[in-house]
C-alpha cells in the first residue's frame, strides 16, 4: 500500500514541478546598484591615479602664478593636505566623496557643484537635444532603409559605418568648416542661441543615429517575417502604416538597451564637442580643471558622469521587463 501511495505522489512532483521564484524588480535594482557601486568606485579610483601620474604638481598650479614666501607655500600645502602620502589621500577622499563632501576647487575658490551646476543646464540641453535628434532620425531612417531590396540595405549599411569611423571631434571641426567659416549659415563658436546648437547636436548625434538605424532595421527585417505581418497585409494595411504602427514596436525593443547605453554616455561625448565649439557647459569646465590638476572638480564630474550612465542603464533594464514579458519569464 504505502509503495501504492508513494508512486503517485512522486508522478505528480515530475508532473507539476514547484514554481520557480522570478526575479522581481527589488531584486533586478539591487543587483544593479551592487554592480554600480564597483563600477563608480573603479571611475573614481582611475580619475584620481591619472591626475596624480600627470607632469606637475598641484601645489605649483595653485601658486604659479603667486609669489609666495616658503611659509605660506607651506602652509597652502598643509591646508590642502598635498604633503600626505598617496594612499592617505585617496582614502581620506573616499571618505569624503562617500559622505557626499566634494569641497572646494583648488582654483576656482568656490565650492565645487556650485561650479559644475552654473555649466551643467548647457550640457544637459545639448545631450537632451541629441537624444532626440537620435531617436527620431534613426526610426526614420531604419523604417525608410528596411526595404526588401539588397542594395538599398547596403547602401545604407555603408553610410552608416563611415559615420561611426568618423571621430566627432573630427567632425566637428568639418561641420565648423563647412557650414560656419565657408558658407556661414551657422555660428562659428561659443554661440548659445538655437541656431549655435545645431552643429554640436549634428556632430554628437552622427554615431549614435548609425548604430541605432542600423539595430532598428535589423529588427525590422526580422519583425517582417513574423506571422502577425501576413495577417496585418491580408487585411489591406499599407506597408507604410504597417511598419509604422506595428512592425516598429516589436524592433524597438531590440533597441531600447542600446539607446539606454547611448543616452548613459552622450555627457561623455558631450564634453568633447562643446571644447570644439567652445560652448558653454561642463566640457570646457572639465578641460580647464584637468590643465591645472583640479582635483575635486575633475573627480565631481567623473563621478556624475558616471552616475548618471549607470542611473539611465538601470531605467532602462526595467523598463525592458515591464514593456517586454519575455523577459521576465528569462530572469525567472
Amino acid at each position: 500500500m504505502a509503495g501504492l501511495l508513494k508512486a503517485p505522489v512522486a508522478e505528480a512532483a515530475a508532473v507539476d514541478p514547484p514554481p520557480r521564484r522570478r526575479t522581481g524588480p527589488v531584486r533586478l535594482v539591487l543587483v544593479r546598484v551592487a554592480a554600480s557601486a564597483a563600477v563608480l568606485w573603479g571611475a573614481v579610483t582611475a580619475t584620481f591615479l591619472l591626475l596624480r601620474v600627470m607632469p606637475g604638481n598641484t601645489a605649483d598650479v595653485l601658486l604659479a602664478r603667486s609669489a609666495v614666501t616658503p611659509e605660506v607655500r607651506a602652509q597652502i600645502i598643509a591646508d590642502y593636505r598635498l604633503d600626505d602620502p598617496l594612499a592617505a589621500q585617496y582614502l581620506a577622499y573616499l571618505g569624503r566623496i562617500a559622505r557626499g563632501e566634494f569641497g572646494e576647487s583648488y582654483v576656482l575658490r568656490r565650492p565645487v557643484w556650485d561650479a559644475i551646476g552654473s555649466q551643467l543646464p548647457h550640457t544637459l540641453l545639448l545631450v537632451l537635444t541629441t537624444l532626440l535628434v537620435t531617436l527620431v532620425a534613426s526610426v526614420l531612417l531604419a523604417v525608410v532603409s528596411a526595404n526588401r531590396r539588397r542594395w538599398v540595405r547596403s547602401s545604407f549599411s555603408a553610410g552608416e559605418s563611415l559615420v561611426v569611423a568618423l571621430p566627432p571631434f573630427w567632425l566637428g571641426l568639418l561641420l565648423l568648416t563647412v557650414f560656419s567659416f565657408n558658407l556661414r549659415w551657422f555660428p562659428a563658436i561659443g554661440s548659445s542661441s538655437p541656431a549655435g546648437l545645431v552643429l554640436p547636436t549634428v556632430a554628437l548625434a552622427a554615431g549614435p543615429v548609425a548604430v541605432m538605424t542600423g539595430v532598428l532595421r535589423d529588427g525590422l527585417l526580422r519583425a517582417l517575417e513574423d506571422p502577425f505581418v501576413v495577417t496585418a497585409r491580408s487585411r489591406g494595411i499599407g506597408e507604410l502604416a504597417l511598419r509604422l504602427r506595428h512592425v516598429l514596436r516589436h524592433a524597438l525593443l531590440t533597441a531600447t538597451t542600446l539607446l539606454g547605453w547611448i543616452a548613459g554616455s552622450l555627457i561623455g561625448g558631450a564634453v568633447i564637442i562643446e571644447i570644439v565649439f567652445s560652448r558653454q557647459g561642463i566640457g570646457r569646465l572639465v578641460l580647464f580643471a584637468v590643465q591645472n590638476k583640479d582635483m575635486p572638480v575633475v573627480i565631481a564630474i567623473v563621478l556624475l558622469t558616471a552616475v548618471v550612465f549607470v542611473l539611465v542603464n538601470i531605467a532602462v533594464d526595467i523598463l525592458v521587463r515591464v514593456i517586454d514579458p519575455r523577459t521576465r519569464e528569462a530572469g525567472s
